[in-house]
């Protein structure tokens, strides 16, 4: 294995934890009565139809954050039209309340042991906003950052993981691909792009399979 190695990570639900995972925080940060928001998507399926209609793919991600996105929004009494006002108003004030405890270890180990680093996102600005990700823990140490609200190619698309390898500048056999997306793992897979399927309910066992694979 070559010495020069890098770790791809996606964002939402890699790097941060889930808008699953943190109803708490929004519920508090919005003023909302604890056990407002009820959709649990992969944690709790069978309650969530929306979240199986993507995942049958009868809708897209930015379809099911979308309409995650108006209905708190009316909880608020506030009309919400993108992603980018839920996530600034339920968790952009404390970034360091959503970043991954095993997303921190990680990165930091990867870091320590001399290897690149890259975020492959499809809606990192578009979803949490500028200022979100330029106060986000541990965002200095990312060597490339490529990100479809600007690329406008998103993953699946085998165009978007050929240019985080081109900014990396590694052969992709040197790289491991993390993503909790089925789809966007198929599209690794299209371009033999080693990678691991990220299980969001099980996040230590994801990123100790990825450092194994990079050899740490």
């Amino acid at each position: 294995m070559t010495s020069e190695r890098a770790l791809i990570l996606d964002f939402g639900g890699v790097v941060t934890r889930t808008l699953f995972e943190t109803h708490d925080v929004t519920e508090r940060t919005l003023g909302l009565p604890k056990g407002s928001l009820t959709w649990l998507g992969p944690f709790v399926a069978s309650t969530d139809p929306l979240w199986v209609s993507m995942q049958n793919r009868e809708i897209t991600e930015r379809d099911y954050w979308l309409t995650r996105t108006s209905e708190v929004g009316k909880m608020v009494g506030e009309t919400w039209t993108d992603m980018q006002t839920f996530v600034r108003r339920a968790r952009g004030a404390e970034p360091e309340l959503v970043l991954r405890p095993e997303a921190r270890d990680a990165i930091l180990r990867v870091k320590e042991a001399g290897l690149k680093l890259a975020i492959l996102s499809n809606e990192l600005d578009l979803f949490y906003g500028v200022e979100f990700r330029e106060r986000f823990p541990l965002i200095d140490l990312f060597d490339v950052i490529v990100d479809a609200s600007y690329t406008k190619i998103l993953k699946p698309d085998p165009r978007a993981y050929e240019l985080v390898l081109a900014e990396l500048d590694l052969p992709r056999e040197a790289c491991v691909f993390v993503d909790d997306q089925k789809k966007n793992i198929e599209g690794a897979e299209a371009v033999n792009l080693p990678h691991v399927h990220f299980d969001v309910t099980r996040p230590a066992e994801s990123y100790a399979q990825a450092l194994a694979m990079l050899g740490l």
